[in-house]
């Protein structure tokens, strides 16, 4: 048989079908419909909840040689090592009785001031102990996952502290764990307040290699010095006031640019945190607020 009438397009068995492109076209525009879709309908949340329960128990027993290696450090823990700790303990409770005394005081004087000015006497703010599970292991975020999620009443925009101040802000709860916003992440920003000067500002997550924070839009000419100590202005209605945030570490100021560049060193453990105290948000939701404005008001005379 001649070469020439041979067929040259292969037999139907070794056919592919579909092209390669006409597929990674389609799946490309599948893929971009999902992505708007969840953005603008949120319709993946119910996936992660079921993607979470499932992981859980792998995370449980993932995290279980770290823990028994943590349980048998403290049990061979040496005899200095517990002196030196008591020592430190009792060298801060006696700085704590000082700050007792201190504040004593400067709660008396916040209680006549409060029964002059007639404003109401702030209510205590409700928290809840959690603990860490690990810290979030990519590099570009600085996140950490706590053991309590929705089941224990965990609450997406929660403020997160431990013993020393500010720690961050859950921002993402599952029903049993949840995802905290450390106040060093680059997307994280919270209001703050220079105890010594009373000046207010922003600081935001440095976005460098460092854990630290930046006090944004401050003038060259600031009164802000090294040492100062930032805690929580508490008009963002989500972090109560006063409570502590970060230390000035470094302060510059150049002649080409009208702001100075501070950084800030967190206070809270943001490195090796594992207890901590979840914090009611002090701003009410906005489904309370419409129903209370909805109420409507009688009039004190009643009806006419």
């Amino acid at each position: 048989m001649p070469l020439g009438t041979l067929e040259r397009s292969p037999p139907p068995f070794f056919k592919q079908g579909t092209s390669a492109l006409t597929k990674l076209i389609i799946f490309s525009f599948i893929s971009m419909a999902m992505l708007l879709a969840d953005q603008r309908y949120n319709i993946v949340q119910p996936a992660r909840w079921v993607l979470s329960l499932m992981i859980y128990p792998v995370q449980w027993l993932a995290l279980r040689p770290q823990v028994a290696w943590h349980d048998m450090g403290d049990v061979f823990e040496g005899k200095q090592a517990v002196l030196d700790n008591l020592q430190a303990a009792q060298a801060q409770l006696l700085a704590q009785s000082v700050r007792t005394l201190q504040l004593e005081q400067l709660e008396l004087e916040n209680r006549h001031l409060r029964e002059l000015l007639e404003l109401r006497q702030r209510m205590g703010t409700p928290a809840v102990a959690a603990e860490v599970l690990y810290e979030a292991g990519d590099p570009f975020t600085r996140k950490m996952v706590l053991d309590k999620g929705a089941l224990s009443g965990m609450v997406q925009g929660s403020p997160v502290m431990d013993e020393q101040g500010i720690l961050g802000q859950i921002t993402r709860v599952h029903p049993l764990v949840s995802e905290i916003t450390l106040v060093t992440d680059r997307e994280h920003s919270i209001p703050v307040l220079n105890t010594r000067t009373g000046a207010r500002g922003v600081a935001f997550g440095e976005s460098g290699g460092a854990p630290l924070l930046e006090l944004r839009y401050m003038a060259t000419n600031a009164d802000i010095e090294i040492d100062d100590v930032l805690t929580t202005s508490g008009v963002d209605g989500v972090y109560p006031p006063g409570i502590p945030v970060a230390k000035v570490v470094k302060v510059e100021r150049r002649a080409d640019t009208v702001f100075a560049r501070i950084l800030c060193e967190s206070l809270a453990r943001v490195q090796g945190a594992r207890h901590v105290m979840v914090l009611a948000p002090v701003k009410l939701p906005i489904e309370s607020v419409e129903v209370e404005r909805e109420t409507p008001v009688q009039p004190k005379g009643g009806r006419r």
